[in-house]
């Protein structure tokens, strides 16, 4: 991979023309326009088949499936316009991120809907029997993404241990006997957890991936939001990524949701089979411009990945994905030249989002897409790259 490869995360908004048609809601003339002037902006020549299929709704199921992946076209083209050197389509196929692999899994029963990140809302399963896959559920989304992408595709799937962590288990751990010891009802608990975490890897995540690579598939992102949830389960969740992954024969990277990134040292140390590790910074940094230690806090902890034996590639934040304001390409220039002066060696560093962009418009991620491509320029200038 080149130095300061630029991709996004994960995410993207799904636009409002896309929801409300899949849904048989009525579109706005609004509806209509967004579509045609990201058909326009994106140089999508096709666009005006679009327009058609909105017009006649409401829609059977085969146009819904003709929408997803209108939606999904727009959002490959959007990211490569940006000028991003990896892209995928936002998620644009997919319920969320969570439900999408539930929903295509055995063992598991949907409990209801329960809040998440900024007012965003999933739908929570109990594990209610041993968990397997049914069938490949990125089979069909890679396969279009595949013959529409012109830049390099990057293949987000949700990993084991946020999928365990985000449900009930009313499987794998039972009270048991009241009459055991406290630390011995604390060993049972944390033996079923490893259980139900170790078979979502093997027997749900694993046999996905397989297929990914089947298709084509050569770099895929382990999500991990949920890896940080329970710091006395690091361990675990490192297990479990190599459980999911090792073996196979792809390229493999994680994302790791904000947090106090200190909490993954040591555990991730095990993590030998991921090459790369994409993390939020820009959250928590200055916008000030500037190359040194304190010009840069948000920065503070990337030695410790700079220093992991297995010398992965770090993808660096640089954008703040919780606001609207859009960072300039001399701010993003900044934080990845320190970054590159901590690492000594700009083939470990990676820009991107701090995380996928889906909580704000098409407008402002286009802007800071383009912006955070901007500043990689600037800092390939500086460094002679």
């Amino acid at each position: 991979m080149k130095p300061l490869l630029t991709h996004e995360v994960g995410s993207l908004d799904k636009p409002s023309w896309r929801v409300k048609a899949y849904a048989g809601q009525p579109l706005s003339e609004d509806d209509v326009e967004s579509a045609r002037h990201w058909g326009e902006r994106l140089s999508v020549p096709e666009y005006p088949a679009l327009i058609d299929l909105l017009r006649a709704a409401p829609l059977g199921r085969e146009q819904k499936q003709a929408l997803r992946r209108w939606s999904s076209l727009y959002a490959v083209r959007l990211l490569e316009t940006a000028g991003l050197d990896a892209v995928y389509d936002g998620e644009q196929q997919r319920t969320e991120m969570y439900d999408w692999t539930v929903a295509h899994s055995e063992g598991f029963e949907r409990r209801g809907s329960v809040r998440a990140f900024d007012n965003k809302y999933y739908t929570k399963a109990a594990a209610t029997g041993p968990v397997s896959l049914r069938e490949p559920f990125l089979n069909d989304e890679f396969a279009y993404i595949h013959s529409v992408a012109q830049a390099e595709l990057k293949v987000p799937a949700t990993g084991a241990y946020t999928i365990a962590d985000w449900s009930f288990d009313e499987h794998y751990y039972r009270d048991g006997d009241l009459t055991l010891a406290a630390e011995q009802r604390r060993a049972a608990r944390h033996s079923s957890r490893r259980r139900f975490v170790l078979d979502v890897a093997r027997n749900i995540i694993r046999p996905n991936m397989q297929a990914l690579i089947g298709l084509g598939a050569r770099w895929i992102q382990v999500d991990e939001p949920g890896a940080s949830t329970e710091p006395d389960e690091l361990e675990l969740f490192a297990e479990s990524f190599n459980a999911s992954v090792e073996g196979l024969d792809a390229t493999f990277s994680t994302h790791l949701c904000f947090s106090d990134y200190d909490l993954f040292f040591p555990a991730i140390e095990a993590m030998t089979a991921c090459r790369q590790f994409a993390v939020g910074f820009a959250n928590y940094d200055s916008l000030e411009l500037g190359t040194s230690h304190e010009s840069r806090p948000g920065y503070r902890v990337i030695p410790k990945f700079r220093d992991l034996s297995y010398r992965p590639i770090l993808g660096l934040g640089v954008v703040d994905i919780h606001s609207d304001f859009i960072e300039s390409p001399e701010l993003v220039r900044d934080r990845i030249l320190y970054a590159v002066d901590v690492f000594d060696d700009p083939h470990r560093i990676h820009v991107t989002p701090d995380c996928g962009l889906r909580t704000r418009s098409w407008q402002v991620a286009f802007a800071k897409l383009r912006n955070m491509v901007a500043g990689t320029e600037l800092a390939r200038n500086a460094l002679g790259l």
